[in-house]
């Protein structure tokens, strides 16, 4: 009987193609489990920022919620859609996005009159000033190996006075290792270390990868597309919250940030 080989994680670069080639097999791959395992959390159309569960019925970081009705609003890196689906029901005009066709294919499943669109975000198929907001709960920011010509390409659709609201892991997390215990308290690299995180076959091929930026990459980044920073939210870890996501846990959780939001505005 063949053993499945069991892909081998390193810190290496990866360019535009190779990142973009990897995160549509993986989220094709892993669209299942990952819908199988978090969509309880996440819903059919409620739309969360990230583990913590920072509502945006709550945040409203893309504005009052009474505010949304009939505005277009693109997401990116939509996967299920979950999220365009609470902006529909909310009176906007949303589009889904996301690079993965299985994804999509639970947009599907679930349901949803907005249009959903499979397409890489460094190349959005959309005009200039096509929406009044652009939105990203932990979708495709993280995944591209160049994150300003992702951001030029949400300047361009966008329209002027539009906002640009995205979600990552918080960057420091990226010191410590990725474990919901004590063991995931200690620092374990470098935060500087901008190498990228690949795990590859036995070929050596991709199969994943993920950036690392540091904060203030991020807001050179965003500022370097054209935009204005006017928020940053580090969202704390809720009482109600007792889940474990991967790396994120409540003992983490109540110690270090796990998620940074941007909020930025197009002039």
């Amino acid at each position: 009987m063949t053993q499945e080989y069991e892909p081998e994680a390193t810190r290496r670069e990866s360019g535009d193609a190779e990142s973009s080639r990897a995160s549509r097999g993986w989220w094709d791959r892993n669209a299942d489990e990952y819908q199988n395992e978090h969509g309880g959390f996440l819903g059919d159309d409620r739309f969360v920022w990230g583990p913590e569960g920072l509502d945006e019925a709550e945040a409203a970081l893309l504005g009052p919620a009474s505010g949304l009705k009939g505005l277009t609003v693109l997401e990116i890196g939509a996967g299920a859609a979950q999220c365009s689906r609470w902006l529909a029901a909310q009176g906007a005009r949303p589009v889904a996005l996301d690079l993965s066709h299985r994804q999509l294919q639970h947009a599907l499943r679930i349901g949803g009159d907005f249009p959903l669109v499979e397409a890489d975000a460094c190349a959005l198929p959309f005009g200039d000033g096509s929406f009044d907001l652009v939105c990203s709960a932990y979708g495709a920011v993280p995944f591209v190996a160049d994150p300003v010509q992702l951001m030029r390409e949400v300047h361009r659709v966008l329209r002027p006075g539009g906002r640009w609201v995205f979600s990552v892991t918080h960057p420091i997390r990226w010191a410590f290792a990725d474990e919901p215990g004590p063991e995931g308290l200690s620092v374990a690299a470098s935060y500087f270390d901008r190498t990228p995180y690949v795990e590859q076959d036995e070929a050596g091929r991709a199969v994943y990868v993920e950036h690392h930026r540091t904060l203030g990459d991020r807001v050179r980044d965003v500022v370097a597309a054209g935009f204005r920073l006017t928020d940053l939210v580090e969202p704390e870890w809720p009482d109600w919250n007792h889940q474990e996501w991967g790396g994120w846990s409540p003992l983490r959780g109540n110690l270090i940030p796990g998620t940074a939001i941007f909020v930025c505005e197009r002039d």
